[in-house]
């Protein structure tokens, strides 16, 4: 019997554009509305653009996630997918696409299309071609709704181990096991923006994945907990975007679960409370934690503070365990944390090494945050900041610049220095530096601040602002021009409030915000010899 228009979609399946396979939304409504024949399907798209918020005239058929990301479209112009084997043979079996046409041209000095050809390319398509060999495959934004016979599956593609699936309209759990079981060499899985289901059931235990990916799936941490069982041999497992604020069940970790985890993706998320993070601290194989674009205020160490609640309820006391014990990165850029207790409290992390803290108002001087130099003195084992090396060299000089400012600034307070520059004494001690407080030398007949220049020769007075984030580089061109050196570079030195000795400016790559240069700097400039 044929199928009646009226069945031809179900509420809550996912479906794409027909003729655009990277449109998609989830069936709302099925049905007629009112001054218009025929059935109509309500679909709320994923990206947003639509027409409405699921009520036309005054009459409500579906209620839309926001105002205009709803729409209705005719049966005919939506499509409810293919398999995942069909959509095998369209990626690489099939002609290519229009998009995969025009990545084939380069546009000449003319404006014309000039076709390019990849010396080997037919070799590579043809052993992309031989399924069985396929050890990895990239199916995104196919329209992939079902996985067809499972036996075809395994026959095909006995030796797929990465299959990434970004952007179809999976959305069942159990098929995500069956996937699994049907391909036991899988060890790498990405569903990034495929809707998953709220209830996860169905689920096996799949020994063999290591990798998950489920960023803008819609997940919540109750489902990730809900999970825990079916991965035991999780390693990597990526969330972001899923608007995640809590870790819920966090006491489930002392019973076990994701003991192989060594990274976990949290970034773009809504996690405002640094304690739902230490729920995460009885994870021992955890090497990395994600946080980039969360809404974290404040940073602590387990057991260092006055917060004490979190760690009775997990009971991380306990002698023989340290609270992230294995975290050697920790990504923070992007918060909204100010304090400085909160990037002194991550020296007390073990192994942590790798950090990221950009974007967030602490780090950012123009914001009363403070530069890179005074965040690698605060931080005693950073090796990397920001994705930047901390090379020896750069470690030693920020400590001895460090010391010398925190003596120029508190050297009458000697208890407010130990109080607010917890390793002052340690890098005095360990550098040699006196207590006797220095003099400030003289600026010498040239002189400029990072806000204003000025010639103090017998030229007029010449004032220029200066944008923070101008390199050393351009200010070594500026200074040629303002004070006319035409035939010698300038070399530049940093003279600094505290310290004997000029620092010379050799990196022409860093900015003036890089190194903690403000408007009340001064900035002495020398002819190369």
């Amino acid at each position: 019997m044929a199928e009646s228009p009226s069945e031809a979609f179900k509420l809550d399946q996912r479906v794409h554009s027909a003729g655009d396979s990277r449109r998609v939304g989830t069936v709302k409504y099925v049905g007629p509305v009112e001054g218009h024949g025929g059935i109509w399907v309500g679909v709320d798209w994923d990206n947003g653009e639509g027409k409405h918020d699921g009520s036309i005239n005054g009459v409500r058929y579906f209620r839309a996630k926001t105002e205009r990301s709803g729409s209705f479209v005719r049966i005919q112009s939506l499509s409810g997918g293919i398999s995942l084997l069909e959509g095998l043979y369209v990626r690489y079996r099939g002609e290519s696409t229009k998009e995969e046409e025009d990545d084939m041209y380069v546009l000449s000095t003319s404006n014309k299309r000039v076709f390019v050809e990849l010396v080997g390319m037919d070799k590579i398509q043809d052993k992309l071609s031989r399924f069985e060999e396929l050890k990895a495959a990239s199916l995104p934004y196919l329209g992939i709704s079902s996985l067809g016979e499972p036996c075809k599956i395994s026959a095909t593609i006995p030796n797929l181990k990465e299959l990434d699936l970004t952007g179809n309209l999976l959305s069942d759990w159990k098929d995500v096991g069956m996937l699994c079981e049907t391909l036991p060499t899988l060890t790498v899985l990405n569903l990034s923006h495929n809707l998953m289901r709220k209830i996860v059931t169905g689920m096996p235990k799949l020994y063999h994945l290591r990798v998950l990916v489920l960023n803008n799936t819609g997940i919540s941490w109750e489902q990730v907990d809900m999970l825990k069982e079916s991965l035991p041999s999780i390693e990597e497992l990526h969330l972001m975007g899923n608007n995640i604020s809590t870790i819920e069940s966090g006491s489930s970790f002392v019973d076990g679960g994701f003991d192989s985890l060594r990274l976990l993706n949290l970034e773009d998320n809504s996690i405002a409370d640094w304690e739902e993070i230490v729920k995460l601290s009885q994870l021992r194989s955890l090497e990395q934690i994600h946080l980039n674009k969360n809404k974290l205020k404040q940073i602590f160490y387990p057991g260092n503070d006055s917060i004490s609640r979190t760690l009775n309820e997990y009971d991380i006391h306990n002698e023989s365990f340290k609270p992230f014990q294995n975290l050697r990165c920790l990504l923070l850029g992007g918060n909204c944390i100010e304090d400085l207790e909160s990037l002194d409290s991550l020296n007390y992390f073990p192994k942590l090494v790798d950090i990221r803290l950009s974007e967030n108002p602490v780090t950012d001087p123009a914001k009363g945050g403070v530069p890179r130099f005074t965040l690698v003195a605060r931080l005693a084992r950073v090796e990397v900041l920001n994705g930047s090396e901390v090379s020896t060299r750069e470690r030693k000089e920020s400590e001895i610049r460090y010391v010398r400012l925190v003596m120029s600034r508190h050297s009458d307070n000697p208890e407010e220095m130990k109080r607010l520059h917890p390793r002052f004494m340690e890098l005095k001690d360990f550098h040699g530096i006196e207590d006797e407080r220095p003099s400030i030398a003289s600026a010498g007949p040239k002189k400029m601040s990072s806000g204003l220049i000025s010639s103090m020769g017998e030229k007029p007075l010449q004032t220029k602002k200066l944008p923070a984030t101008t390199t050393v580089g351009k200010l070594k061109l500026l200074c040629e021009s303002i004070f006319n050196m035409k035939s010698t570079r300038p070399k530049l030195y940093l003279q600094e409030e505290g310290s004997p000795l000029p620092m010379l400016l050799d990196d022409d790559m860093s900015s003036l915000v890089d190194l903690g240069i403000d408007s009340s700097s001064i900035i002495l400039i020398d002819e190369e010899s």
